[in-house]
């Protein structure tokens, strides 16, 4: 049995579906389909029912994933070990937050971890998903709640507040019982920007939803209608025009997550450093 394909399997059975157990490995699902076929060749076991549009683990499935589940989260506690052991300063650190915080807040600032510390190399990810720091996804992540998962200490390090935002002609020949409004998909009904925004809203058309918020601001900067955007978003950007509406701002706390396995490991703590400096 090769441990790479038990492995891929793993990811199948945690994930439920080939393409989220690829990203979680960053492979492709082609790969994850071929390494699950070598392990039921190896073992001579179905483990999977192969169906058009999704894979169903079988009984002997569910039995094995559930005994080997462990051996995972062995492997990862191991690497976590390796990484802990390095009293030097560099190597790969990777890095997950949400795009805008990692767009616009991060990303530019990064040359200057560069130029203290050339030998860290970072790998910066904007995901709107939580990565897991138990399997390794990341070293370090930005989130906007405190998490609960086991094994993570997690810092809060900043607060950002949200206000609509739209273009500067829209915001003054648009009277306003007429604005329209820009917000995320049904996905995202229940964060408190959301809400905040569909009830200032009330009746009003919502004329687009999407998940992205540089797509929301590119809509609102064509005079589509308003957004909710942070304002460390819509106030650097001199085509958006802020519509205050008064009462109490919605806002979002940021958390600094580390596992507690890496949190005195040098480089970890640099890098924590400098994403707290991002965040002043």
């Amino acid at each position: 049995m090769d441990w790479t394909d038990l492995q891929h399997f793993l990811a199948l059975a945690r994930e439920g579906t080939l393409s989220a157990a690829a990203r979680s490995l960053n492979v492709d699902h082609v790969t994850v389909a071929r390494r699950v076929a070598a392990l039921e060749a190896s073992l001579s076991l179905r483990l999977v029912d192969r169906r058009p549009r999704s894979y169903e683990l079988t009984e002997d499935g569910k039995r094995i994933a559930k005994i080997a589940a462990p051996m995972t989260d062995t492997a990862f506690a191991v690497e976590r070990a390796v990484q802990a052991s390095k009293s030097g300063i560099g190597g790969d650190i990777t890095i997950s937050a949400p795009p805008s915080l990692a767009n616009v807040l991060i990303a530019p600032k990064l040359i200057r971890l560069r130029q203290q510390h050339p030998g860290i190399r970072i790998k910066l990810i904007g995901e709107k998903r939580t990565a897991s720091l138990n399997r390794r996804e990341a070293d370090l992540a930005l989130r906007l709640s405190r998490p609960s998962e086991p094994g993570l200490i997690a810092r809060k390090i900043g607060y950002f507040e949200f206000a609509l935002y739209g273009s500067p002609d829209y915001l003054k020949t648009t009277p306003p019982h007429a604005f329209a409004f820009i917000a995320y998909d049904s996905s995202m009904d229940d964060v408190p920007q959301q809400r905040w925004m569909m009830r200032f809203a009330a009746s009003r058309e919502i004329v687009l939803r999407s998940n992205d918020l540089e797509n929301q601001a590119a809509a609102a900067r064509t005079g589509m209608g308003l957004a909710a955007l942070p304002k460390f978003l819509g106030e650097a950007d001199p085509r958006l025009e802020r519509h205050d509406i008064g009462g109490r701002p919605v806002g979002r706390e940021v958390w600094l997550v580390v596992h507690r396995d890496l949190r005195r490991t040098p480089t970890v703590r640099i890098v924590a450093g400098f994403i707290e400096d991002c965040l002043a």
